[in-house]
């Protein structure tokens, strides 16, 4: 059975459009638990398989991404610029154009 939290996550996850982003603790904020973006890391690694989540909109809160090279790095990085998502030399991506701020 899933939780309420874990059901919010799911919602704001299937809802972040092609070439936005949103953080960790935005996805957490957003599903009602602001102080869960470890936990919101947890469900993306154990649900976004079975439930077609775009886990590769979700970034840590710099604008860069989580995961480290020859770990999902490299896909996560084709899928966002496949998307529009533009990335600094320094692999950051500018929040201020790319974080989705609609509400679900």
């Amino acid at each position: 059975m899933l939780t309420l939290f874990t059901k919010r996550v799911l919602l704001v996850m299937a809802n972040i459009p092609e070439g936005k982003v949103l953080t960790y603790g935005r996805v957490a904020a957003l599903a009602g638990k602001p102080s869960g973006a470890r936990q919101v890391s947890r469900l993306l690694h154990s649900m976004s398989e079975k439930y077609h989540l775009p886990w590769h909109r979700v970034v840590n809160s710099h604008g860069k991404i989580s995961l480290r090279p020859s770990q999902g790095y490299e896909l996560q990085k084709a899928l966002l610029e496949s998307e529009g998502v533009e990335f600094s030399q320094k692999d950051i991506i500018d929040l201020r154009i790319y974080l989705w701020t609609d509400r679900v």
